[in-house]
């Protein structure tokens, strides 16, 4: 019989009772065969003698003796199936790290195909030959290779896993409904599998949308890096570009000044060396003539000094002396000059630099509007949201609680919790006025502080010319000019909230580093209307990029 023939029909050399193949056979009366230690036990654990197969009944134990015939086949049989298993050891893998290895090889273990849940084994191509080829066997349930299939047992009635207790959540046997999870719910584990399974699914379709999710966070990220490297990197550019030209006025200034100062420490020396070089031909010529008198005066002809006296006799050609004077250069006012100059550049250089901050953030500009239920009930404001002024009349609106209740204030309707927005506001005409912005959160009953500590970031006028920044201590501002257009920008994440005089392109204040934490509103109050003279209302305006 070829090892192929013997492999087709293994059932024949295997135990019914642990179905595997026979070690040391032995047969009973009626004809059929078991292990003899298999059936030893089994007969030990019974009062009764009978087959386990045919359940033919012995009045007394059968005396029991090797089948040498059976144990020839099997040995046969062992011997082919170890050859063939040598040979095909050879093409099949040995088991890695990790890998579950067959439980029935010797020697190197092979990598197990499957697990078998009724034997608790797990076999390679070879050994798993029988479960596909033996009747009996093939009715056993074959899974992928798995370890610890001890744990698929029930640890208290020694009985395969085979139903999921919904009640407890948790894998039973067919006992346990029985003994110990009375009145439970109980579905076979394929069914509460197929559930579970679709959860797992729908799991891992919401785990790949998280995914999917944080990939594009990552790209909107890395995008805002992007544009933040490259805003970085202009600004850099322009802020070289402005501190070279600084440097290069300063250097040209400095040059001029020196100059200045050396052409007039020049024309100083010139007229100097002018006068004493006059002075000194003059003190030749006389020092001549006072030579030539000497010589006269101690000559001793009569004739001779008397017609040589009239020619001495007259004053030489001299210049009258007296009031010559050397005034030196007037240095005082120079420097100051010099500096006037170099801050006038100045000035008209940082004007160009606002007007171009102004321009960019002008591109954020927000469409903001008033909110009436936010307003004080003696503001009126226009139908398009847009104007508010302070009347005398007080209006019989409901005190909501969004509702300011004894400070002439309204909030803008638009909130803000990230990003940058830019609006602005005429205030042209008023005594009293504040703009700003505010959390959502703010006090809006009785009376009100406006500073950062309290929600509130705003720069107010008061008395006509009195320009504060609403901080903790406040702080005084000087525009050149009054502003008749205020222009207030936010940058929510950099906490920056800045004011600029629109017309003039000019800074009035920033509050930096700041900490925001929920929605901001844009924040105004025209103030009371001081018997007509703060009347003008507070004007929201479209932003006109033409600075």
């Amino acid at each position: 019989m070829s090892a192929g023939s013997n492999l087709r029909s293994a059932d024949q050399f295997l135990c019914s009772i642990c179905l595997d193949v026979f070690t040391d056979p032995v047969s009973t009366p009626c004809g059929h065969n078991y292990c003899k230690t298999c059936i030893t036990h089994h007969w030990d654990d019974n009062v009764l003698y009978k087959c386990p197969m045919c359940q033919e009944m012995f009045h007394t134990r059968p005396q029991l003796k090797v089948n040498t015939f059976i144990r020839e086949m099997v040995s046969e049989f062992r011997r082919e199936a170890q050859q063939k298993s040598s040979s095909s050891s050879s093409e099949q893998q040995a088991a890695e790290p990790g890998e579950v290895p067959c439980d029935v090889c010797t020697g190197t273990r092979l990598k197990a195909l499957k697990s078998c849940l009724v034997c608790l084994a797990s076999y390679c191509e070879t050994h798993l030959e029988p479960h596909l080829t033996a009747a009996r066997l093939k009715r056993h349930r074959l899974v992928e290779p798995v370890e610890n299939l001890e744990d698929r047992i029930c640890t208290k009635h020694d009985k395969p896993l085979e139903l999921f207790c919904k009640t407890d959540q948790m894998c039973v046997c067919t006992l346990c409904p029985v003994l110990d999870h009375k009145n439970h719910e109980f579905v076979p584990l394929r069914e509460e599998y197929e559930g579970k399974k679709a959860d797992l699914q729908k799991t891992e379709a919401e785990i790949q949308q998280m995914i999917q999710k944080r990939r594009l966070k990552i790209q909107e990220i890395r995008a805002s890096l992007k544009i933040s490297n490259d805003a970085a990197h202009r600004e850099k550019a322009e802020g070289v570009q402005v501190f070279t030209d600084l440097k290069e006025s300063v250097e040209r200034r400095l040059k001029e000044f020196m100059k200045e100062m050396e052409d007039k420490q020049k024309t100083a020396e010139k007229q100097a060396e002018d006068f004493i070089k006059d002075l000194e031909q003059e003190i030749c010529e006389l020092k001549k003539r006072s030579s030539e008198v000497e010589q006269l005066s101690r000559s001793e002809d009569h004739l001779h000094l008397l017609q040589r006296f009239s020619s001495l006799e007259d004053a030489p050609p001299t210049k009258n002396w007296t009031e010559v004077r050397v005034h030196p250069p007037s240095y005082e006012g120079t420097v100051v000059r010099a500096v006037e100059q170099l801050e006038k550049n100045l000035r008209e250089k940082m004007k160009k630099l606002f007007e171009a901050e102004l321009r960019r953030i002008q591109q954020f500009e927000a469409d903001v509007t008033l909110d009436p239920d936010t307003a004080y009930p003696r503001l009126i404001l226009s139908d398009d949201g847009k104007q508010v002024y302070h009347g005398d009349v007080w209006k019989n609106l409901p005190d909501n609680p969004e509702r300011f209740s004894t400070s002439s204030c309204v909030l803008g309707k638009q909130s803000f919790s990230s990003g940058r927005f830019y609006f602005e506001v005429q205030v042209k005409g008023k005594t009293d006025w504040d703009v700003g912005v505010a959390r959502e959160s703010i006090n809006r009953k009785g009376d009100i502080t406006v500073r950062p500590q309290n929600g509130y970031w705003t720069v107010i006028l008061r008395n006509v010319n009195e320009y504060l920044a609403a901080n903790d201590p406040s702080v005084r501002l000087h525009p050149s000019s009054p502003p008749e257009k205020l222009g207030v920008f936010v940058d929510y994440e950099e906490g920056l909230v800045s004011f600029h005089d629109v017309d003039a392109a000019a800074l009035l204040y920033s509050f930096t580093g700041c900490s925001f934490r929920e929605k901001l509103h844009p924040y105004f109050s025209p103030s009371p209307n001081n018997g007509g003279k703060n009347s003008a209302p507070l004007i929201i305006c479209p932003v006109n990029q033409t600075v």
